[in-house]
């Protein structure tokens, strides 16, 4: 330990998406390569002697306590634990971080040296693992609201990949057997007798962790909150959902110098007919066993809606990753719509 093939890995992987812009101690961060890194993580990050660093990735995250505030995070998986190295930012972003992060970093702050936070999720906390639709984000979930944080990869081959590192690292855990019997006959297992609808489909791993995926019913909900929104639809059978995914929209700022660009999280639903963005709770549902009442918003709230036949061009910009697309509308003069989304969604 570790293997060239897994030095090389993580280098490859420790890249900033483009399009985000990050404090100073995550550039460096993003800086090391091959055993300088992993002499990072041994002698920074790392709480006991013997684990070992697998994977690594750079996502946007969500605690369930600030499902405000999105931030950068370098996420490390180890045979121990899941660290999130966080943007400094994140600590000034929200005023209810005080009783969440302890704030000892002010003897540091006339310092050249960069702090981060670094929040911890030992592995043998962790009690489930909920992929959101289209493998477009995952929610991990720990045995209190302090440990639920939602990874938003926007990226399916992302969450595949560190799901499939999760699930090997968690399969070296020895944990207790469960008392429950092992043999389950489908019905038990997948449905409920009481109302004899499916439930989401779980996988129960050797380590007890769930990894909870979305089932037909889910889209179903979804088309049907989407056909609300649209004006003479009769016919719910008839509406098929194309495409879901994560993306930005962009809003052009004026500064000073030259114009910038802020990117506010949307979800964007195309249908055959209308054009949807969503402002979507990533980190609320489904709700957790100990929440005691639902999130005070919606899950799904619609921030923009246009009809395809009043799109009058789509312009593409010249960057490779991620994709901007602006979408001109002819119903509303002055009005774009714009969205970066990556080349992995229009693959034939």
């Amino acid at each position: 330990y570790p293997s060239e093939f897994l030095m090389q890995k993580i280098t490859e992987d420790n890249q900033i998406p483009v399009h985000i812009h990050v404090s100073m101690s995550l550039q460096y961060v993003a800086g090391l390569k091959g055993n300088a890194l992993v002499e990072f993580f041994h002698g920074n990050i790392a709480e006991v002697e013997n684990e070992e660093l697998r994977h690594l990735m750079w996502s946007s995250v969500l605690f369930y306590k600030t499902p405000s505030v999105e931030v950068m995070a370098c996420v490390l998986l180890s045979t121990k634990a899941i660290y999130f190295l966080l943007d400094d930012s994140f600590i000034q972003a929200d005023e209810h971080q005080s009783d969440f992060w302890s704030k000892e970093t002010s003897d540091c702050e006339n310092s050249s040296f960069h702090l981060s936070c670094c929040f911890v999720l030992k592995l043998n906390d962790l009690q489930s693992v909920n992929v959101g639709l289209f493998d477009q984000y995952f929610r991990i979930t720990g045995h209190s609201a302090d440990h639920i944080v939602t990874c938003l990869t926007r990226d399916s081959y992302n969450t595949h990949t560190f799901i499939q590192q999760l699930m090997a690292v968690l399969s070296l855990l020895a944990r207790t057997p469960s008392p429950e019997p092992v043999d389950k006959d489908f019905y038990s297992e997948f449905g409920s007798k009481n109302t004899g609808k499916m439930e989401n489909y779980e996988l129960i791993h050797s380590s007890r962790v769930k990894f909870i995926y979305p089932n037909e019913e889910e889209i179903g909900d979804l088309a049907f909150l989407v056909a609300e929104k649209m004006d003479g639809l009769t016919n719910l059978q008839s509406l098929n959902i194309l495409l879901y995914v994560l993306a930005f929209q962009v809003n052009n700022v004026e500064g000073a110098a030259q114009n910038t660009s802020s990117l506010q999280p949307k979800t964007l639903i195309l249908t055959s007919s209308d054009l949807f963005l969503f402002d979507e709770d990533y980190i609320s549902y489904p709700l957790p066993e100990f929440a005691k009442e639902p999130p005070k918003r919606d899950r799904y709230q619609l921030a923009d809606g246009r009809r395809i036949r009043d799109l009058d061009r789509v312009l593409m910009g010249y960057q490779t990753y991620p994709q901007a697309l602006t979408f001109v509308f002819d119903d509303v003069q002055n009005q774009d719509l714009m969205q970066n989304l990556t080349l992995d969604h229009f693959g034939g």
